[in-house]
């Protein structure tokens, strides 16, 4: 199950909540509930959100087959990565991509986020396979995909009450 942090509150009446905080489970409960209530609400909100992660989060190979369905939307299939996958050792950036080798590698903190923030980190890296800088023309490739206002905003949004 992990890191689970339970969290009471004599203010919190009736709700229970949970949420990630990296890798730790953060659960929110009423100071009244028993503890038997307590290990039940625990079990099911954890459970609900390892599912919801699950289903948000693609395997590897689900993620190249993404990336291709995405360079072929928006780079017209010009941007061919020879590997897409999730790595655990990136803290500092969303993902990253290797020119010279054409590897693609998401950060899993990415694990849970909508759809189109995943699209939009894969869209980003797909256009360093065709500018591998930051230049204006790069810029204009990403800006091309729909969601990249919206999705930057929400990891601009992660990114500061991460600080």
């Amino acid at each position: 199950m992990g890191e689970v942090e339970i969290r009471r509150s004599r203010r919190r009446k009736r709700t229970i909540s949970a949420h990630r905080e990296g890798d730790k489970t953060i659960v929110l409960v009423p100071a009244h509930l028993s503890q038997a209530e307590e290990d039940k609400a625990v079990r099911s909100l954890v459970d609900r959100l390892d599912r919801r992660e699950q289903r948000s989060r693609p395997s590897d190979d689900e993620l190249m087959a993404r990336a291709s369905q995405l360079s072929q939307a928006w780079f017209d299939g010009k941007a061919q990565p020879l590997t897409v996958r999730w790595v655990s050792n990136q803290n500092a950036r969303w993902g990253s991509c290797s020119s010279a080798d054409r590897s693609i590698r998401l950060s899993d903190r990415l694990k849970g986020m909508p759809s189109y923030v995943v699209d939009y980190v894969l869209v980003h890296e797909l256009a360093h396979l065709i500018e591998p800088n930051h230049s204006k023309r790069f810029w204009a490739l990403v800006d091309a995909f729909p969601e990249a206002t919206k999705a930057k905003g929400f990891l601009e949004g992660v990114s500061w009450t991460q600080r």
